[in-house]
Parts: structure tokens; C-alpha cells; sequence
């Protein structure tokens, strides 16, 4: 069975351990990822729960198609299947099998995960209006009608949802509608809702006041080095350069805070994205079993 470990395949760098790595490098093609090793997976115009691990159908070995299914590999790890975990997509770190396994095992739990690039209707990826705990500005969701975009979905099991709820204060977690936001896995199948987490602090814009959405996602340390150089205020509270940044706001929370106020005075942030609202009167959350079409 084809099994990969991050580190062979460079994917063993944990943002939150080497903020100006952010976002990380996110998983690519669909695989389960179980900790230090992701093994492949196989679509088929089937549930996820029958795809196959380890390996392109018809190859030797447990990866084909004699071999087990998904559900069946991931009960053999004490795990539950597909239909009773939690399909959430990442617009950030959490696309990084490194960083969910660091999340993981500081809670002390199992970081047995599919993940899944998937293609999303309707959203886009910009940055949060916020300097995060671990010094870095982390990217943010927002509607752009008529956007196809690459995100990678997790499976996530209770457990690790609340985990990764508890790390993500500075968003809030929604379903996306399916109808509004297809969701669409590579075997063709779309979801009818998936979960997104939304930052709570709105997006940084172009130039201060005004300007579309600032990209998110890409080199963070240039992302830095542009918000010091149009921000005196900034410069003054966490520069010159983009390591004294992050090395500044992750040992000091205040300068964080101050420097998430500096943002919103200048006009670096829209607060309104587009995306639904947080509920908290909300049911509990669904699962990939709930939201598979009919």
C-alpha cells in the first residue's frame, strides 16, 4: 500500500510553529491522512466511504480494487466512517495535514482525517481583518458570485470538530447551502451544505478605505511587508520587517490586539463578506451522512 510521510513529501512544516510558513502547504490529491503519513485515496462515482486508500484503482496491493474500502480501513483504526464525520472546508492552515496534525495531538486526539480538494461556487479566499495568537494574518472567507475555487475539505470526526472549533475563536463556524455554494467532490458528487469557518473580524481590502478584498493564502511574509509599508502605526508597533512581526505579536497578545485595532482605524477592513450568518441556536452539527445528495 502507497503510504507518503509528510516530511518525504515536504508537508511536515506547522504554520503555527513557523508563522511566516502560513498558510502551510495544503494537501493536493485526496488522502487520508493518519498522522505523520498520508496514504492516497482513489475516487469513484461512489459515497467516500468506498473510495480506496493506498493506491489507484487496479494496483497491486491493498490500495486496489479488492482492497478495503475507506470506512472499512478506518474502522480497523478504531475510527467512524464517512457518514458520521463532519465535512469542513479549509480556507487556511487547516488545508495542512502538518498543522491538523499538531492541532491533533496537542488535544491528544486521533488526527485520522480524509482530505478532499474539492471545488467551491461562490466563495473566495481573502485575509482576516485580525493578527492572529501566532503572529500571522490568516486568510478568511468571503462570497464572490460567479468564483470557482480549489479548497480542501476534512472530515472531521466529533472529537477533532471540536478541537478545531476551540483553536478557530477568531471565526465562527456556518454551513454553506449547497444550493447557493455547490460543493462539488472530484468523484462528481455534490454536497448539499459543507461547514466554513468565517472570520468574525471582516476582511482586509486593498488599499486603506476602499478596494476589493486583499488575496489571501499566498506569501505571508509579503502580505506583511505590504501592510508595514503603508501603515506607520504599524511599522512603529511591530516593524521594520515581517519577522519582527510575527516574532512580536505571538510573544506579546496586546501588540496583536492593538495591531487588530490599528487595521480597522486605517480602513484595512470590511466587515460585511457575504456569507451566512453564525447561529448559535443551531442544531448540532451535520454530518457528510446528512449532507450527501439525496
Amino acid at each position: 500500500m502507497t503510504r507518503w510521510t509528510l516530511r518525504a513529501l515536504g508537508l511536515d512544516v506547522v504554520p503555527a510553529l513557523s508563522p511566516l510558513t502560513y498558510p502551510g502547504r495544503p494537501a493536493t490529491i485526496p488522502a487520508l491522512l493518519t498522522g505523520p503519513e498520508l496514504l492516497p485515496l482513489t475516487p469513484g462515482p461512489v459515497p467516500l466511504g468506498d473510495w480506496r486508500p493506498g493506491g489507484p484503482s487496479g494496483a497491486e496491493g491493498p490500495g486496489g480494487p479488492e482492497g478495503p474500502s475507506l470506512d472499512r480501513f478506518m474502522a480497523a483504526l478504531g475510527r467512524p466512517p464517512a457518514d458520521r464525520r463532519h465535512p469542513v472546508l479549509a480556507v487556511g492552515s487547516n488545508a495542512s495535514p502538518a498543522q491538523l496534525a499538531h492541532k491533533f495531538a496537542v488535544g491528544g486526539l486521533s488526527a485520522v482525517v480524509p482530505l478532499v480538494p474539492v471545488r467551491v461556487g461562490g466563495v473566495a479566499v481573502g485575509c482576516s481583518g485580525h493578527i492572529g495568537r501566532h503572529g500571522y494574518v490568516a486568510a478568511a472567507p468571503y462570497a464572490a458570485p460567479g468564483a470557482r475555487t480549489t479548497l480542501v475539505a476534512g472530515w472531521l470526526d466529533g472529537h477533532q470538530l471540536a478541537a478545531v472549533d476551540a483553536t478557530e475563536f477568531n471565526y465562527r463556524r456556518v454551513l454553506l447551502p449547497g444550493d447557493r455554494f455547490p460543493v462539488t467532490l472530484p468523484s462528481g458528487e455534490r454536497l448539499r451544505g459543507a461547514y466554513l469557518y468565517v472570520s468574525k473580524w471582516g476582511v482586509l481590502t486593498g488599499p486603506p478605505g476602499g478596494g476589493p478584498p486583499r488575496p489571501g493564502g499566498g506569501d505571508q511574509g509579503a502580505l506583511l511587508a505590504t501592510l508595514l509599508a503603508g501603515s506607520a502605526r504599524l511599522r512603529a508597533l511591530l516593524g521594520p520587517g515581517p519577522r519582527d512581526w510575527v516574532e512580536r505579536a505571538a510573544a506579546d497578545p496586546e501588540r496583536g490586539k492593538e495591531g487588530t485595532r490599528i487595521l480597522a482605524e486605517e480602513g484595512w477592513v470590511e466587515r460585511t463578506v457575504g456569507l451566512p450568518a453564525y447561529d448559535p441556536a443551531a442544531p448540532g452539527a451535520l454530518t457528510y451522512g446528512d449532507l450527501r445528495p439525496l
